[in-house]
């Protein structure tokens, strides 16, 4: 008589693969199975840092559904399920952006990230009240010299920034190392002001930085979550919040919140500064005109 063969689990697929395993078996899982795949599709980074039983609660199924889903992958348990997961992650589409499967099509990818964009300048819009948008424009119409700072993904938007106020005709510079806004720091004094721009607020380099402009007299604004370290260190807080775990995903929406709030104090300051303001405007375009292709006369 011949002994049984044992049943053998289905073959993993390297850890990188592991959300496109779960996208692809998906439709093959029971009903309940298939709310777990759904919340782990949705917020990997989320389930990484859950229990099971929380985990068990978002998708409305109980403990032993979610113990089932990890079998339906061939894993033995939550655990091992979770430690995949974070290898996944670590390499996975989905560090990219919260919404993204890796299963995703062109299509849907398209779909998803500019769907996450609109919402999130939608709920920017009105997380700001009126009277700060009004004191910073203030600020920097009339400051004698304005600095960007930003680190990173921030960097960027600071030099965005010291482009369109060089171009309304104030003095304005932007740093994007650590080293460089420590020292300039030092050299601002009283009218002069410093927009601090971060995704985190609570980097230890620019935090540093704006402490040591506000000692030497300089007026802080900050474009920065709320109630973060570097939020407290302002003047005029500017504090936005965007739902984008900037700690596991690269700051997108974020930025694009940071960038159009750029664009709002820009407008406002050129608004401020009035008719003074047409005729600089007229020259700069002119001395670019000529740099055109097919501009010149």
């Amino acid at each position: 008589m011949t002994s049984a063969q044992p049943t053998t689990n289905p073959t993993v697929e390297p850890e990188a693969e592991l959300l496109r395993r779960v996208g692809l078996l998906r439709p093959s899982l029971t009903p309940a199975e298939s709310k777990v795949a759904d919340v782990v599709l949705a917020a990997p980074a989320w389930v990484l840092r859950s229990a099971l039983s929380a985990v068990a609660a978002r998708a409305g199924v109980s403990d032993p559904t979610v113990i089932r889903f990890c079998r339906s992958l061939g894993l033995d348990g939550y655990q091992t399920f979770r430690l995949r997961l974070a290898q996944s992650l670590a390499t996975g589409a989905t560090f990219l952006h919260r919404d993204i499967a890796a299963t995703d099509s062109p299509a849907e990818l398209t779909s998803k990230v500019f769907q996450r964009a609109t919402r999130t300048l939608q709920d920017v819009a009105g997380q700001i009240p009126a009277e700060r948008i009004e004191t910073a424009v203030a600020m920097i119409a009339h400051a004698r010299r304005v600095e960007f700072y930003g680190l990173g993904s921030s960097g960027i938007v600071a030099a965005d920034a010291r482009h369109k106020f060089f171009r309304l005709g104030l003095q304005a510079m932007s740093y994007s190392d650590s080293h460089l806004h420590a020292m300039a720091a030092t050299m601002l004094g009283r009218g002069d002001v410093v927009v601090a721009i971060s995704s985190t607020g609570r980097t230890i380099d620019l935090m540093s930085s704006v402490e040591i402009a506000r000692d030497a007299g300089a007026s802080i604004i900050g474009i920065v979550p709320p109630g973060s370290p570097i939020a407290k260190l302002c003047e005029v807080p500017l504090e936005i919040s965007v739902d984008e775990d900037t700690d596991v995903y690269t700051p997108m929406t974020t930025r694009l919140a940071q960038l159009t709030l750029i664009d709002v104090l820009s407008i406002g300051v050129a608004l401020k500064l009035g008719p003074s303001l047409t005729a600089r405007l007229e020259r700069a375009r002119d001395s670019l005109m000529a740099k055109r292709f097919g501009e010149r006369e």
